[in-house]
């Protein structure tokens, strides 16, 4: 048996928002309804012709595909998604409204909330961890850790920032104080447009790690009043997501 690395030749793009379903369905000419394609699933389907996977997830936090074709046809694939997405008012969005959207859905990202650094158990992953397989990477450690006290939570917060040229969001690893007291660090941050707030991931020890809870966070070395909320600002029962 070989296995061989394809990554290389295929790129894609993600469809996502309230009308992604029906851009979808413009697209395939076919049924995107919950029932016939549910969330976390994936399939192949021809596109114009060309040959796609489809998944059903998305980075958004909202109702969203992500779509993966040969890299030589990406183009046309970009050509019809616009194409049949013109009545939904479909637009391209980059990196900077992604990590803002992430954000407001609490999403972790690898390098920044996600790394070896913390264990499941802190970074909210370890509904994940399938403790009943017989066996996979890293299980001998995670069950020995498993049960032990979490050192730091990830926590979400929204932040005062000054408005006009003395205002500004935290990007990662602005320090978080309570009571004066480093108690941990942001790790993403960005402005969040649905909501109107700076909003902030982050690290924080977990006896400081209480929902409702006032903190400092000092951006550009200066102290802002933030808040630790109780679950992300988005769509916190994730029904736009599976729905």
């Amino acid at each position: 048996m070989e296995f061989k690395s394809v990554a290389e030749q295929w790129g894609g793009f993600n469809v996502a928002g309230p009308h992604a379903r029906a851009v979808m369905e413009k697209l395939t000419g076919v049924s995107f309804a919950n029932d016939d394609f549910r969330f976390m699933r994936n399939r192949v389907i021809n596109i114009d012709g060309y040959e796609a996977i489809l998944l059903r997830v998305s980075f958004t936090g909202d109702l969203g595909y992500e779509i993966y074709i040969k890299e030589e046809n990406q183009l046309a694939l970009y050509q019809s998604i616009f194409e049949h997405g013109k009545e939904f008012g479909i637009r391209p969005i980059g990196s900077r409204a992604l990590g803002s959207m992430r954000i407001e859905k609490g999403y972790g990202s690898w390098g920044r909330e996600y790394s070896p650094e913390w264990y499941p158990t802190e970074s909210g992953m370890a509904g994940l961890v399938k403790t009943d397989k017989p066996m996979f990477l890293g299980k001998e450690a995670y069950m020995k850790l498993k049960d032990q006290p979490a050192r730091q939570m990830l926590c979400q917060f929204t932040i005062e920032t000054e408005q006009g040229d003395q205002g500004a969001d935290a990007w990662g690893g602005e320090p978080i104080f309570k009571d004066g007291k480093y108690v941990g660090r942001i790790t993403s941050g960005s402005y969040s447009f649905m909501f109107n707030t700076s909003v902030a991931l982050g690290y924080v020890d977990t006896e400081f790690a209480i929902a409702g809870d006032d903190f400092k966070i000092a951006i550009l070395g200066l102290p802002r009043k933030a808040k630790l909320l109780a679950e992300p600002l988005f769509d916190p029962k994730g029904t736009k997501l599976r729905a």
